[in-house]
């Protein structure tokens, strides 16, 4: 009963953010790391999702067996499971495709310790995607996002299917946190409490703009203090609870299916779809920045517009300076790998 009283509630979850259940296009989503921590709940997300039709699932193993299992849930969407060599099959035609392929977090790491392995995960699987289907929407999950975004427009540049308007960093955790924290703190329903989280998606690049929120105007000294680095680092939070077993997986596989849904109503035509996410941005390219997460609106080809940061209070004045200190670097680090040959 309890498990059929999640899967309901996710669906339903999915379903409300649809643009309309009249307007449900034949929409492929491919899933590329799908055996994973993150990749099996995530799997499951999407085919609850009445916008997914066609869902990909792809792994180096254990994909057709996820495929398998969520091919069980009574929606309508098509599963199917690559593993190996089969990634041109799990790729052609997909529109979205979702990347939580890597490494996951151990204690006394960071996001940036992940690089070289990731790294080189998250370049295999672009050049995949360069041939196989270069005008879908990339929605990269892979740690560091503040690196591998840049390795992966450096690959589609090498390529030559380059567009700035496809390629998202997910960055909606930090927006999941702020707003679940924040409720905590005021008593009252998280899903009702909106914070804007622009900048990167690696400690001090996350600044969540609490000044903005209405419930987190009021919010200050040290129990602000307490609530950004919480945003921050909640990550280290799930590490060091999970013992080494693991970091972030279910939180952040929630977090990607809603942005996939967003992504995908925004191909269906619905208007007006914004979430902050980790794209190349105009905002910050002055001062050395040329990747950076604020509001974005979402349209049929993409990116549609970027919308500044907005008024900032003092406290987050520092927290973006930080912010901008440090994403130069981890931008840097991305684009250097792919071109250092």
């Amino acid at each position: 009963m309890f498990a059929r009283q999640v899967a309901s509630r996710s669906a339903s979850l999915l379903s409300r953010r649809a643009f309309s259940s009249s307007i449900v296009a034949e929409r492929k989503v491919a899933v590329l790391g799908a055996g994973g921590g993150i990749g099996q709940p995530l799997s499951l997300l999407l085919k609850a999702d009445p916008l997914v039709t066609s869902l990909s699932l792809y792994d180096i193993r254990g994909a057709p067996g996820v495929a398998a299992d969520c091919s069980h849930v009574n929606t309508h969407s098509e599963v199917k499971g690559f593993e190996q060599d089969q990634i041109k099959e799990a790729l052609t035609g997909a529109e979205v495709v979702v990347i939580p392929a890597g490494v996951p977090r151990k204690p006394g790491m960071t996001r940036d310790d992940l690089f070289n392995t990731n790294a080189s995960i998250v370049q295999t699987l672009a050049e995949a995607c360069a041939e196989h289907c270069p005008k879908a929407m990339i929605l990269i999950i892979a740690n560091p996002v503040n690196s591998t975004v840049p390795i992966w427009a450096e690959v589609y540049k090498q390529k030559g299917v380059f567009d700035e308007k496809r390629i998202f960093g997910v960055t909606t955790l930090d927006v999941v946190r702020a707003s679940r924290f924040l409720g905590e703190i005021k008593n009252v329903d998280p899903k009702k409490v909106k914070v804007t989280v622009v900048g990167g998606h690696s400690g001090v690049t996350i600044v969540p703009l609490l000044s903005q929120a209405p419930k987190g105007r009021d919010v200050k000294g040290e129990e602000y203090d307490a609530l950004v680095n919480r945003i921050q680092f909640g990550g280290d939070e799930v590490v060091k609870a999970k013992a080494g077993a693991g970091s972030a997986t279910l939180s952040m596989a929630y977090a990607g299916a809603r942005f996939a849904n967003s992504v995908i109503r925004a191909i269906n035509g619905e208007e007006k779809v914004v979430e902050p996410t980790f794209v190349k941005s105009p905002l910050y390219e002055s001062e050395g920045v040329e990747y950076f997460a604020s509001r974005v609106e979402l349209g049929t080809e993409g990116v549609k517009t970027i919308h500044p940061v907005g008024k900032l209070s003092a406290k987050e004045e520092e927290l973006l300076k930080a912010c901008l200190a440090e994403l130069p670097k981890n931008i840097k680090k991305g684009v250097d790998f792919v071109n250092k040959a």
